[in-house]
């Protein structure tokens, strides 16, 4: 499986923070950045502003933003919504610090509010002063109950199944055999960033977190490095794509640095960096760890076969892949993070020839113009972590969008290419789509009575776009439900629909497996995993850590935006994406709701 998994990366590379998305097809209106109106004049008038000053949560559901106050003397203020919409109300943290400066303001809908945008005022007193502050406040479709079950079914995949003893997550996990044998470092990734959501929404402690996090860090910090092809953990600051999951050096002798899934990794340790900041004994060493880990990792030698892209990876046995990253695909948070390295920085000419293979993928796809890239991973990795809403880089600037409202695009067209269903697979329509990187039931190739042949392929990168498709009528609920930032308006509907029609095959501990196949109905061979119900298809028994990822980020990301809050604080990110030539939004301090 793992050689499997590495080729079909490979092989489509030749074949080439609180704000949330609606499933609209424009842009949305641009909202103001931190902000303040002063109350009454002098040298001691109240001034309030508000971080972020855009806010997006689905009805039903609160989030939480800091309240600024100047002079800090005023602090804590008394905060009041002024002709509050029906269902909606803040309320200020009963702990604010008198003279801290700062507070954090809960602001809460309930089901009752109107889905969409809000301009509002917040009002603050204190001391006899008064003062207001603008808010732009997104209100998107509610979020069902049993997706927050799912959420935290999905967590518990990787607080249950990682390797505790050393903080490495498995690559899959099955229901028949348990954990895989060796770990992914992309999982590891998604793992790292899973903790803090925890905290979040109380299903694991702060503490428990904290040592999760710093046991997994400590052992990637001790890990064995080198060039030898064995007994090694990794070299120049990577790690092997695969890892023994008890050991934590080399799995096998194919796995090699895969630098795309050590982005994913950094990722997470980059996230941690960022949450875990009390200024805590625990916390520090958390951060100390994960700024050497990033700090070590060296892009510049990553870079060889042709400067400044980065290669696909390098074995002991063979060397640096002749191939290099170029877009569009999910390695975008890769050289963001390499343009941001305080130590092996890459130049701003990588994201140029990153960007410079973009016109062969820019094009009309099932009525919706867009930057293409068939799998929907390609867009859902590095979104996961960075919220691209409003802001731009030189080739965004030039369509007049940004990734987020393309890979809304991109969401939209793969719904109705199933809405089409050029293949004639089983069940494809508005309610059932969703195409991207999966298992699959096997490599199999059946002729009809027609002489139509259908193939079949197991783990491969399923898709719909302008230059690279495959299908095979496997569905992975990722693709869909890690889309629904970007597209809720026909997520929900969908993944309500596989619960109703698929959930009691494709529904489990850990919650949805990793893909099922209805028009795979031939009986009398073996499938990959999983197995071939009568009447329904091939339901897969395995959860694969890179896909239960997205979900649990997306997820939160809908719900709160707080993986984009805590990302945004980055100062290695911030780097990369100014090195990487973007402006705007966020990183002018004018956030924007979509």
């Amino acid at each position: 499986m793992s050689q499997i998994r590495k080729t079909v990366r490979v092989c489509m590379v030749l074949a080439l923070t609180l704000f949330l998305g609606s499933c609209g097809g424009g842009g949305g209106a641009s909202a103001p950045g931190p902000s303040s109106m002063v109350g009454n004049p002098g040298s001691t008038a109240l001034m309030l502003t508000a971080s972020p000053a855009a806010l997006s949560l689905p009805a039903g559901a609160s989030t939480t933003f800091n309240l600024g106050v100047s002079p800090v003397s005023y602090s804590p203020v008394v905060v009041t919504l002024a002709k509050p919409p029906v269902g909606m109300q803040v309320s200020t943290n009963a702990g604010a610090t008198a003279g801290s400066g700062t507070q954090s303001v809960t602001l809460t809908t309930t089901t009752a509010v109107v889905v969409g945008t809000y301009s509002l005022t917040l009002d603050g007193s204190s001391g006899g002063q008064s003062a207001s502050v603008q808010l732009t406040v997104q209100v998107q479709p509610a979020l069902p109950a049993s997706f927050v079950q799912i959420e935290q079914h999905t967590f518990n995949y990787f607080w249950n199944t990682t390797n505790a003893s050393n903080g490495l997550a498995p690559d899959h996990y099955s229901t028949a055999n348990g954990p895989s044998p060796y770990a992914s470092i992309a999982a590891t990734g998604f793992a790292l960033s899973a903790y803090p959501i925890g905290v979040q929404n109380g299903w694991v402690t702060r503490a428990q977190a904290a040592q999760r996090v710093l046991t997994t860090l400590n052992f990637l910090y001790d890990a064995p490095q080198g060039s030898a092809a064995s007994g090694t953990s990794g070299d120049e600051g990577f790690f092997y794509h695969f890892l023994d999951l008890s050991t934590g050096v080399r799995y096998g002798t194919t796995t090699g640095l895969s630098s795309v899934d050590n982005a994913l990794l950094m990722a997470g340790v980059l996230f941690d960096a960022s949450y875990f900041n009390d200024g805590s004994s625990t916390d520090n060493q958390i951060q100390t760890l994960a700024n050497a880990l990033f700090r070590r990792v060296n892009w510049q030698w990553m870079a060889q076969s042709d400067y400044p892209l980065v290669n696909l990876d390098w074995t002991p046995e063979s060397g640096f892949s002749p191939y290099n990253w170029q877009g569009y695909n999910e390695a975008m948070i890769l050289y963001i993070e390499a343009l941001g390295s305080p130590t092996y920085a890459l130049p701003a000419s990588a994201w140029s020839g990153w960007t410079a293979t973009y016109p062969n993928f820019w094009g009309t796809y099932y009525g919706r113009e867009q930057l293409s890239f068939g799998p929907l991973f390609g867009s859902q990795y590095s979104e996961a972590w960075i919220d691209f809403r409003g802001i731009q880089d030189a080739f965004m600037r030039s369509k007049g969008i940004d990734y987020f409202i393309n890979s809304r695009r991109a969401t939209e067209s793969q719904q109705a290419y199933a809405e089409a269903n050029p293949g004639g697979w089983t069940g494809y329509g508005a309610d059932l789509w969703g195409l991207t990187a999966c298992d699959g039931p096997g490599n199999f190739s059946f002729t009809a009575g027609n002489g139509q042949t259908r193939t079949f392929k197991g783990y491969y990168a399923r898709g719909a776009g302008i230059q690279d498709s495959f299908d095979d009528g496997t569905i992975a609920p990722t693709a869909a439900l890690s889309s629904i930032v970007f597209a809720p308006g026909i997520v929900i509907p969908t993944i309500q629909a596989m619960q109703a029609d698929y959930g009691s095959y494709i529904l489990g501990q850990y919650g949805f497996h990793d893909a099922f196949n209805p028009s795979f109905q031939y009986s009398g061979v073996t499938p990959y995993s999983g197995a071939v119900v009568p009447g329904v298809g091939w339901v897969d028994s395995e959860y694969l850590g890179i896909d239960q990822g997205p979900i649990l980020l997306m997820l939160e990301n809908y719900r709160s935006g707080f993986v984009w809050n805590v990302m945004r604080q980055n100062p290695d990110i911030q780097l990369g994406l100014q090195r990487a030539g973007f402006t705007g939004g966020w990183l002018a301090g004018t956030p924007t709701v979509q």
